[in-house]
């Protein structure tokens, strides 16, 4: 497949790329049995990495009212005041929650999105679905010691919330978790608002999920002093504490100047290779393409793409999502294994059937809004 008219993220001008065994690369096999693909001022960048997701969480509305000292106390508040909405959601099965949290980060332009929680089953997803060696939290894992030094894991990255408050007991269970490392096992902490520069030095890496930090805490990690001692990655949570779009969240970060555009971009791609499993390969043909604003450097560009601006996405050499316009320039492809639906009057065809997804959640939760539309 060869991408003609696209701009690179650090690029000067219009070029054509090849993707090619899993790989981006200047074009190099111009066959005639090639897929050629052309672009209008384009921007072409490798799919998306969320880092921290919980997949089948994201047909929730956010639920919370006011600013929460710490993850627990903003738990037991929606427990207790929304049981409802939860009761709700959950008459949803599993299997149909989980399918929508991956279409969500497809339309997205994700291509690889970490899920944290209990291993589930998931067949031929239409992305990357990474499942870590999770622990949800020092409150809330019950017997997190025991499984934080569970020797037959010994060498898979633990990933668990820590620090995800802003009083003295969040700041507390980050030094607790560190002392109970006995294993010396490789650490990343998600939302880590209330960790210092020493403790991050204990931790491979940090998930900095801004916009739910904000919306529960009024408050985020500060990553611009912990990325001098761990690696910063992105991840957005689920619906319960912000936007589908993650979009949005990548310019709230960006608003707050705690990450430069080159550091910021790198937390959703290059950085991302530090989770060390033996299945995350970021160079396996995760290609996105999206509209590129004129006159506006790559990373502007970059930074105010919305779903309905992307035009390709690409995974493990297949075309997962595109636009409507490119439909000409498509002739081979099957339609039968696409679906039609709409972002802001956008026309996409996305792999799956996604609006029958749809009409099977609302037969349980008829109250489920989506942010798209099918025709």
């Amino acid at each position: 497949m060869i991408l003609n008219n696209v701009t690179t993220i650090t690029g000067n001008g219009p070029v054509s790329m090849q993707i090619k065994n899993g790989k981006m690369m200047p074009v190099k096999d111009t066959a005639a049995d090639v897929l050629q693909l052309m672009f209008d001022n384009a921007l072409v960048f490798p799919g998306l990495v969320n880092s921290h997701d919980h997949l089948d969480f994201n047909l929730f509305p956010q639920l919370g009212n006011r600013v929460y000292n710490n993850y627990t106390e903003w738990g037991e508040y929606i427990h207790e005041n929304y049981k409802e909405e939860i009761a709700a959601v959950l008459k949803v099965p599993l299997a149909l929650r989980i399918n929508w949290g991956i279409f969500k980060n497809l339309l997205c332009g994700v291509t690889t999105v970490v899920n944290h929680g209990e291993p589930l089953t998931i067949n031929d997803p239409p992305i990357n679905v990474e499942q870590c060696h999770s622990l949800h939290s020092v409150q809330f894992e019950k017997r997190w010691k025991k499984k934080l030094n569970n020797p037959l894991k010994r060498k898979l990255p633990v990933v668990i919330h820590v620090g995800e408050g802003t009083d003295e007991l969040s700041n507390h269970e980050i030094d607790e978790l560190i002392h109970w490392n006995l294993l010396n096992k490789k650490l990343i902490g998600v939302h880590g608002v209330a960790m210092s520069e020493q403790q991050a030095k204990k931790f491979e890496a940090l998930i900095w999920c801004p916009a739910s930090n904000y919306f529960l805490l009024n408050k985020t990690a500060p990553a611009n002093y912990l990325k001098k001692n761990t690696t910063i990655l992105f991840g957005t949570d689920s619906t319960l504490t912000g936007s589908w779009n993650i979009w949005d969240h990548i310019r709230l970060a960006r608003k707050t100047k705690m990450l430069t555009d080159s550091e910021l971009y790198s937390s959703l791609h290059t950085s991302a290779g530090s989770w060390q499993t033996n299945s995350l390969n970021l160079n396996k043909g995760y290609v996105v393409v999206a509209n590129k604003r004129k006159k506006e450097t790559g990373f502007e560009s970059f930074f105010s793409t919305d779903p309905a601006d992307i035009l390709l996405v690409v995974y493990e050499d297949s075309i997962r999502l595109f636009d409507a316009t490119m439909l000409d320039q498509l002739t081979s492809i099957d339609l039968s294994a696409f679906s039609k639906i709409y972002i802001n009057d956008t026309c996409k065809y996305v792999q799956g059937d996604l609006p029958g997804l749809m009409k099977q959640i609302t037969e349980f939760y008829p109250a489920a809004i989506f942010p798209i539309t099918s025709s």
